[in-house]
């Protein structure tokens, strides 16, 4: 069995207690894919350490220098993009064309935060005063962790890591236990790729406590987090002085019109509901459909729900690959009983299959009201919700009574209806004629509400997490001059 080491300090080592975990194949939970170390404090000590003396030189490295490196990052993905996303799918379970495009995504970011080394760009403005020079410029912060979710190995650490390096930051990774494989090769290529000793560290832990020295740890300047709303909150509020991004969890609204494309929209609720098995921040988990499109949106949905094919993420016949684990799938057919029992009705799926993995069926259900815990809260699996509407108005309410806001999507050939959803609509993020995932690189993606607290990763303003802005003055008069108390006459 391969036994998996940290990334500290340049080196591939051991944890110091000793203590290691094994990873299944949610797919086939009798298979192991590797022994992984189980870091403690004194692993986080050893890793905050080294990136914190590896910071002066790595911020002081000329910025195109460090994307040149970025780039190499980027080349390398490129060239393992098939045996990572292969890695991926036995991992996590997405289904192989979906772990691709989590690499690519990750190659992406690679090549735009390269390019970010050229730019990062401040800005100049006039002064007030006679013979003065004003301008901003961005500075790292200084020691960064980045804590990342399952459900995008690659994609999800790539965007935080990359725009933290460019920006001139060390970094502690610490990725889910539940994907730990995948980080130790995201980190192996960027060693590869060049990336100087102590600027990139891995510590792979599990527990509360393990989790909470990384947070509270004084050398640790910035935190950059994607998970869940419960922990995110617990890291707001042991951080203390620190820089904290947070991209935490939504309830996703697709909202349908009577002027929609109809076979569109089933396309996009397919691909935001059951896509990745609903294991998204994005996912489409609630469809709500006008009143007079309701019965044919369900006809045609629950035909093309059914054929579906459930399995390894591996075959080119699966649809729908595992939940992460037994834990999630227990949740996922929780959530079926409360809304059964809350008086929804169940169109199709609601029931664990006989295979061997952590799977479910993709599972609809209909007559749903705004208030229902199947419309509030977070389900994390293969389940949406239909409720039906009126109007454009009550459509927009229903999309804004949670307490989520990360992303709305509506389907219409209005441009009334689209622009009025733009406006109103209380998201992040909004789709018109689109379902709720596909984030590009160059354009910031976060929520607002309780999906994050409002930062954005990705783009110009992936760049502003991870930095911060200094402002300088440069007075060339000769004489001291008192900004908003002197008086200055210009000569003629």
């Amino acid at each position: 069995m391969v036994e998996y080491k940290l990334f500290i300090n340049g080196k591939w080592v051991k944890a110091s207690s000793g203590k290691t975990f094994h990873r299944v194949n949610p797919a086939n939970p009798k298979e192991i894919l590797g022994t992984f170390q189980a870091a403690g404090k004194e692993d986080i000590n050893a890793a905050v350490d080294a990136a914190a003396d590896a910071f002066p030189k790595w911020s002081s490295f000329p910025a195109p220098r460090r994307g040149e490196i970025l780039l190499k990052i980027a080349h390398l993905l490129r060239e393992n993009k098939e045996s990572l996303a292969r890695a991926m799918t036995e991992e996590m379970g997405k289904v192989l064309v979906e772990a691709r495009g989590d690499v690519q995504e990750a190659i992406d970011v690679a090549e735009y935060m390269a390019g970010e080394g050229r730019r990062l760009f401040g800005y100049t403005t006039p002064s007030e005063l006679p013979n003065k020079f004003c301008m901003t410029v961005r500075r790292p912060i200084g020691v960064i962790a980045c804590i990342t979710p399952w459900n995008f190995p690659m994609a999800i650490p790539a965007w935080k890591i990359m725009a933290a390096l460019i920006s001139g930051n060390t970094v502690i990774y610490k990725p889910s236990s539940d994907t730990p494989r995948c980080a130790v090769k995201l980190v192996e290529i960027m060693d590869k790729a060049g990336v100087p000793k102590g600027v990139i560290n891995l510590v792979i832990g599990q527990g509360v406590e393990v989790g909470d020295h990384l947070v509270t740890h004084k050398t640790i300047r910035g935190i950059s987090f994607t998970g869940h709303r419960d922990t995110g909150k617990h890291i707001i509020g042991i951080a203390g002085l620190k820089r904290v991004s947070l991209e935490l969890g939504s309830k996703n609204a697709l909202v349908i019109m009577p002027d929609a494309d109809l076979d569109l929209a089933v396309d996009g609720i397919l691909w935001g509901a059951f896509g990745t098995t609903g294991q998204r921040c994005t996912a489409a988990s609630r469809v709500i459909v006008h009143k007079s499109l309701k019965k044919k949106l369900e006809k045609l949905l629950l035909e093309r729900t059914k054929k579906l094919k459930l399995g390894s993420g591996l075959s080119p016949k699966t649809d729908i690959g595992p939940l992460i684990n037994e834990a999630a799938q227990k949740k996922v057919h929780s959530y079926t009983e409360i809304g059964l029992k809350e008086g929804a009705k169940l169109l199709c799926g609601g029931r664990k299959p006989s295979l061997p993995g952590y799977f479910y069926e993709p599972t609809i259900f209909t007559d749903a009201t705004p208030h229902m815990r199947i419309m509030q809260e977070e389900i994390f699996g293969p389940t949406t919700s239909i409720v039906a509407v009126e109007d454009i108005n009550e459509a927009i309410e229903i999309t804004n009574n949670v307490d989520y806001g990360l992303v709305s999507s509506i389907y219409t050939q209005n441009i009334a209806n689209a622009f009025k959803a733009i406006e109103k609509c209380e998201t992040g993020i909004t789709y018109v004629n689109a379902s709720t995932i596909g984030a590009e690189v160059h354009l910031p993606f976060g929520g607002v509400k309780q999906s994050g607290n409002g930062h954005r990763e990705g783009g110009i303003e992936g760049i502003y997490e991870f930095t911060e802005t200094k402002t300088v003055y440069i007075d060339y008069s000769g004489k001291l001059q008192k900004a908003q108390i002197d008086i200055t006459t210009i000569k003629q």
